[in-house]
Formats: C-alpha cells, sequence, structure tokens
C-alpha cells in the first residue's frame, strides 16, 4: 500500500466521505507534512474499491460518489501503521526553486525570495490559526502536528533568508 491510500484510509476511519470531502480533510489534517492532491485521491479510490479496501457509498449532490471503508481496509490500514517506514523525504518545491534562483537576474531572484517568504510567513499565521483552534477543541493531534507547521516554517525561513542574504556562489559542479 502506497502512502495516498494509507492517508485516504486513515481520514475513512472518521466516516464515509466523498473524494473532495476526502482532498479538503487531507489538507486540514495532513497538510503540514504530507501533500494529498485532488488527482491522487480520485485515482487511489477505485483502486482502494476494486481491492475491496472500501466500497461505494451514498450518491451526493452532483452526482459525487461516497465512499466506505471496508472491514480489510481497516485491516489493512492496520497493518500498514505496523509495517517498517519507509525512508522519510521533504519535498518542498519553493525551496527546489529557491536553491536553484541563483541562476536566475538579481530582480528575478529576488521575486522568488519575496514569494517563497510570503508562503512561508502565510504557513506561519495558517499555523498559529490551528494551534488556537486545537487548544479550544483539546484536540491534542492537531495542536502537535500545528506546531510542527509552525516550527517547519520557521525553519524555512530560516533557510530563505540564509540563501538570500550572501551573493549566490556557483557550486564547483555547476561551472
Amino acid at each position: 500500500m502506497n502512502a495516498t491510500s494509507a492517508a485516504v484510509l486513515g481520514l475513512l476511519h472518521d466516516g464515509p466521505a466523498t473524494g473532495g470531502e476526502l482532498v479538503a480533510a487531507a489538507r486540514q489534517r495532513y497538510g503540514a507534512f504530507f501533500s494529498v492532491t485532488r488527482s491522487q485521491v480520485y485515482r487511489e479510490l477505485p483502486e482502494l474499491a476494486r481491492a475491496g479496501l472500501v466500497r461505494p457509498g451514498k450518491r451526493g449532490a452532483r452526482a459525487s460518489q461516497q465512499y466506505v471503508l471496508t472491514p480489510a481496509g481497516r485491516t489493512a490500514f492496520k497493518q500498514w501503521l505496523k509495517s517498517a517506514a519507509a525512508a522519510d523525504h521533504l519535498r518542498s518545491t519553493m525551496l527546489l526553486r529557491l536553491v536553484n534562483a541563483h541562476r536566475l537576474t538579481g530582480r528575478q531572484r529576488a521575486a522568488v525570495v519575496d514569494e517563497v517568504r510570503a508562503h512561508y510567513q502565510e504557513a506561519i499565521a495558517q499555523a498559529k490559526s490551528a494551534a488556537r483552534t486545537a487548544r479550544a477543541t483539546g484536540d491534542e493531534t492537531a495542536r502537535a502536528v500545528a506546531a510542527f507547521a509552525q516550527a517547519h516554517a520557521n525553519a524555512a525561513l530560516k533557510l530563505v533568508d540564509a540563501l538570500s542574504s550572501s551573493p549566490p556562489v556557483a557550486s564547483a559542479t555547476s561551472r
């Protein structure tokens, strides 16, 4: 089972949901550390159904299809949770752009730095808001995820500051 399938099964433990509802729930619950796109969810759901891990539920508005976790899905998810973890990798398109921004003109590079900085400042604001909500509801998992999101965004901002405060230097391999 891949991580996206596991993410979907984890969300379906909360009850039946449509693909759109799963995307929104993934963004809220996992957004600080694991991205799940709409196309990934809609690609995984039929595969999970073919494997007997979910089944179609009620039809909703505009012919949306709910999916329900099956007992086999609960078992498969629990097995995935107990399995050995694969290597963990951070994948940030923004930071990848920033690290390679030395290949741009000074003005273009400044625009990239400003965009990345604004993104992570907004991420900090969202994490603080999520932490307040989690404290108010007593959701310790959501509070911990919000704290992680804030720490991650702060760390990314430190990288932005470090890379933008000194002139870019081409590596020996890029010459």
